[in-house]
């Protein structure tokens, strides 16, 4: 290890249960969350409705105020000038089949090596639905994870997977670790 100190609280109680984050849900995504870990071969059909006026705003409070505008140029702090009407408006557009994402705008950040990396930036609104969509997909989806999964997962962060990682290493007989990375993986999904 290199240096770290002993974690504050030791990770593997937690891991042994099959426990998944601590998020606070809303009352309706905490009910379709119980549905979902009481009856794991339950079928979802009908999760559109959760995705409302308040499922936005929820999406709109998570944006980085300094985040970089999408292809229409909309901020944060320019969106949320009439926020209460943008998001009852935006609510319509999904439900009625009449919201469509803007293309992506594409930026491009160096890498550590000299090169670049492509990144895409979607407009604001498509990132607020986003977020919305993937509260209710969350709660549908979190109860199938096992307690040691850490990616991208609501309340976990790459700081507890070493701490998990550390404890576990420190409580067993361990030959080796192996840390792998795929070269330019996410550069060259389509």
């Amino acid at each position: 290890m290199e240096g770290r100190d002993q974690p504050e609280r030791s990770l593997l109680e937690g891991a042994r249960v099959r426990t998944q984050s601590r998020v606070a849900l809303p009352p309706n995504l905490a009910r379709v969350n119980a549905a979902a870990s009481q009856a794991a071969r339950t079928r979802f059909t009908a999760l559109l409705h959760h995705v409302d006026e308040e499922a936005l705003l929820r999406a709109f409070r998570r944006q980085k105020r300094q985040a970089s505008a999408g292809v229409d140029g909309m901020t944060v702090a320019k969106y949320e000038e009439g926020l209460r009407d943008n998001l009852s408006d935006l609510c319509e557009r999904v439900h009625t089949g009449r919201y469509r994402p803007q293309p992506v705008r594409r930026v491009y950040i160096p890498k550590a090596d000299g090169g670049k990396r492509p990144l895409g930036v979607p407009a604001l609104e498509d990132k607020i639905v986003q977020s919305a969509v993937a509260e209710v997909l969350s709660a549908v989806y979190e109860a199938d994870f096992l307690g040691f999964s850490y990616g991208f997962r609501p309340g976990r962060n790459p700081h507890m997977a070493l701490d998990a990682l550390h404890t576990a290493i420190m409580s067993q007989h361990v030959n080796w670790v192996l840390d792998a990375d795929i070269r330019s993986f996410l550069d060259r999904l389509s």
